[in-house]
């Protein structure tokens, strides 16, 4: 059987927002990472998204003091072995098969699978694993179906991500089953462009103060 080796105070703790982070140019993925360390954002998620991914995601696991980066959009054990192996401490899955799972939980670094049904919240926790991404959390229910689950399965916790900004940030946190929110609001391709990476600070600190209700 699969466990997590997350504890329950682990990445989902670290702060209420987990920055969703895509990097164009691998120039841009140090002095962006810097902003939103300094702004309280120390988890940070590089999604697979880009050619250069695994470069920034190396670059700033090297570069960055006080960063906890991981790589997102993980979609089989290939990638998995890529992205540890490129210093991510973290590893995020927008869902999983039993082949990407057991590659997550056989890294030896946390991680948070990404579930949309109850069926697939139940098959993770007879595995062991208790902490998961819920992707994509607007268009799958938001917070009325996530408040839905804390009853019967109320040991399981959740990063939602999907569709949510700094308004609807706070509702989802104040659920007793979120740790955190997966989102960009903080990260405007105008001020990336702009490499206006005070703005990125300022909103990351911003983002850092949301607290649940």
């Amino acid at each position: 059987m699969l466990s997590s080796p997350w504890p329950s105070s682990g990445l989902l703790d670290l702060a209420p927002v987990l920055p969703v982070v895509v990097i164009e140019d691998v120039a841009d993925a140090v002095p962006l990472a810097r902003a939103l360390v300094a702004g309280g954002l120390p988890a940070i998620e590089v999604t697979l998204r880009t050619p250069g991914a695994l470069d920034a995601l190396r670059a700033i696991a090297g570069e960055v003091p006080g960063a906890v980066v991981g790589a997102g959009t993980v979609l089989t054990p290939g990638q998995v072995k890529e992205c540890v192996g490129a210093g991510a401490q973290f590893l995020v899955s927008p869902g999983w098969t039993e082949l990407l799972l057991e590659a997550m939980q056989g890294s030896g670094v946390p991680f948070l699978p990404g579930v949309s049904t109850t069926s697939e919240v139940v098959a993770l926790l007879e595995r062991g694993v208790r902490e998961m991404k819920f992707f994509p959390a607007q268009a799958s229910g938001g917070t009325a179906y996530l408040r839905a689950l804390a009853g019967p399965l109320p040991q399981a916790r959740f990063c939602p991500t999907g569709g949510i900004g700094v308004n609807s940030a706070p509702e989802y946190l104040a659920l007793p089953n979120v740790g955190c929110v997966g989102g960009s609001w903080m990260i405007p391709a105008d001020a990336v462009a702009a490499r206006d990476w005070g703005r990125i600070e300022v909103l990351a600190r911003e983002a850092a103060g949301l607290r649940s209700a």
